[in-house]
């Protein structure tokens, strides 16, 4: 990295824009800035799934999976600079096969609950659907490189995955949904 920031506040967004690695300014609001956001805010929840006491196996895969979206943030901040690439969606499927294969087959849908980790996991999970929905807006007005939708897409299911697992790792059952369940 070749700036360092020595001072964090700058005034230069105090009117509304912020600037891109590449040296132009676009308003906070658009949704290139929308889609970093959101995989800021997915990156900072699996930090947060970090601070739980977590299988190793799965504590190595959410570090990875936090310098893939830094990865991924820096490719949208740079319009144009490729870093994503299949390669990291395949490494999302090994893992998710890897976790998969130890689970009991899902017959119906669950709520997100159980353990602290797998409720984490789950939020991780629908803070990862709206960052792909994000990218999926930017992608209507700017290109947007398709690695960076398939791996946000597979991170979403893996963390779906990673849910099950944890419940499974603290002794708990997935929690089922039951249709109706409250019809007076």
């Amino acid at each position: 990295m070749a700036n360092r920031l020595t001072k964090i506040y700058t005034r230069t967004g105090d009117a509304g824009t912020t600037g891109l690695a590449d040296g132009s300014r676009v308003a906070k609001d658009a949704p290139r800035i929308e889609a970093m956001g959101a995989v800021d805010e997915l990156n900072s929840v699996i930090g947060l799934m970090l601070c739980e006491d977590l299988p190793d196996a799965v504590r190595t895969c959410l570090d990875g999976a936090q310098h893939d979206l830094f990865d991924l943030g820096g490719e949208l901040s740079v319009p144009g600079h490729a870093i994503m690439s299949a390669a990291h969606s395949k490494r999302l499927e090994e893992a998710l096969d890897a976790f998969n294969a130890g689970l009991p087959a899902l017959k119906d849908f669950i709520l997100p609950g159980g353990t602290r980790a797998a409720s984490l996991s789950h939020v991780a999970r629908t803070v990862c659907r709206r960052a792909e929905r994000a990218v999926v807006a930017l992608a209507k007005t700017d290109a947007v490189a398709p690695p960076l939708l398939q791996y946000l897409n597979r991170l979403s299911d893996l963390l779906f995955v990673l849910a099950r697992a944890l419940n499974r790792h603290g002794g708990r059952d997935d929690v089922y949904w039951q249709q109706g369940k409250n019809r007076a």
